[in-house]
């Protein structure tokens, strides 16, 4: 029987080459596996180093910069302008302190009067930068958080968690809020930004933070009061509380043009950081630069970097965005050539139904032919089925095994 012979050649040859796709399984594609998770705001995000899409009469970037990570954004639309690593993941100081607001802030009214107990001033870390509270003495909420704005008092920060439900509380808080934002970069385990194991935070979260921060025209408000007289202690002669006066330790405030605030941050552990907000012309930007090589140039990086961003508005191309709180994190493929900002555009995921096993390969195999049987084309599918199959299956079992389950 010809027809049946030839039949046997054709089926054995695949047959026959699975010993050699056996022994070989480094030349055998891996079982599907979904790319990684793209970078919040846009896959140019999730690159290393500096991100920018100059159009024609750019101007260039500062040379000079030494920031590890660094961003610019247009606080209204949400455009990122240019971006340096700025999902890496470091230590925030202080400028945590801009989540912490804008998590517990809109939770008190301004001009309520609390007093202060002991046991909500214990417990600061050593060395905290401190406004002055003390204890049995009673302070309105909005002197509280210009001590947090002005002063970066971690006292204020304790006395307004306590406020809040207790240190614990505030944290778990502060953690759901950023999840809320989609900063996915920021791991919360002090409310102060005080260094503290496994703390940190990015540039892109932490402008999250000040965007979502400076709606709040409280906020907006504290960020951007350079000094003020702070409730002071009792004078036992008089029976008279007196005051002192405090200032904003934001060193571009009153300086740089335009600026609105927002937050500075500095440990030894941390090094500098600083968000900062300017407007200029009918548009705010928002600029936050992570860990340069000196207290003060995190200052001078943040002001070269809001120059540059109000001359090159409308001359570049977003290299990513600011994602609103809900809105969808990751860019969507689209099938076509760029992605995101420019990007390309990642492969799609295999869905479910688009996955094949050796089983759906045999099954379909069988209603191919005149639907009575396999036919010679459906035999050839179940032989290179079963030979993908079980190369595919023996490097599965090895990657168990080495893997000591």
């Amino acid at each position: 029987m010809p027809t049946c012979s030839k039949l046997a050649r054709v089926i054995a040859a695949p047959v026959a080459a699975l010993p050699l796709l056996l022994a070989a399984p480094v030349a055998v594609a891996a079982p599907n596996e979904p790319p990684p998770p793209a970078a919040v705001g846009g896959e140019r995000l999730g690159l290393p180093g500096v991100q920018v899409a100059p159009l024609a009469g750019a101007p260039a970037l500062p040379g000079d910069l030494t920031g590890q990570s660094w961003i610019v954004a247009d606080a209204v639309s949400g455009e990122v302008l240019a971006a340096s690593n700025p999902h890496l993941r470091l230590a925030p100081a202080s400028t945590l302190k801009i989540l912490f607001a804008d998590t517990v802030l809109p939770k008190f009214d301004r001009n309520a009067v609390h007093k202060v107990a002991d046991a909500e001033i214990q417990g600061i870390g050593a060395g905290s930068s401190l406004v002055g509270i003390k204890e049995d003495l009673e302070y309105r909420v909005e002197d509280l958080w210009r001590g947090v704005f002005l002063s970066s008092g971690n006292d204020a920060v304790h006395v307004l968690a306590h406020m809040n439900g207790g240190v614990q509380q505030t944290v778990a808080e502060m953690q759901a809020r950023a999840e809320a934002l989609q900063a996915r970069d920021t791991r919360v385990v002090s409310p102060d930004g005080y260094d503290s194991e496994g703390q940190v935070s990015s540039a892109y979260d932490l402008t999250l933070f000040a965007r979502a921060g400076l709606r709040n025209p409280d906020f907006r408000g504290y960020c951007a009061t350079r000094d003020m007289l702070f409730p002071g202690a009792v004078d036992k002669n008089t029976g008279q509380r007196g005051s002192f006066g405090i200032a904003n330790t934001n060193r571009l405030l009153g300086k740089y043009p335009g600026l609105i605030g927002v937050k500075n941050g500095f440990t030894t552990n941390a090094g500098s950081t600083f968000v900062g907000a300017a407007e200029r012309d009918g548009r705010t930007l928002l600029v936050t630069v992570m860990h340069p090589t000196s207290y003060q140039k995190v200052y001078d990086e943040t002001a070269a970097l809001l120059d540059w961003g109000f001359a090159a508005a409308g001359k570049v191309s977003p290299v990513g965005k600011l994602v609103e709180e809900g809105e969808t994190a990751a860019p969507v493929p689209t099938g076509q050539a760029g992605g995101a900002a420019g990007a390309p555009a990642p492969p799609p995921h295999p869905s479910p139904a688009a996955t094949t096993t050796a089983a759906d390969t045999a099954s379909a195999a069988h209603t191919g032919g005149d639907g009575g049987g396999l036919g010679p084309v459906g035999w050839i599918a179940v032989a290179l089925a079963l030979a993908s199959g079980g190369a595919a299956g023996l490097l599965l079992l090895n990657r168990r095994r080495a893997a000591g389950g």
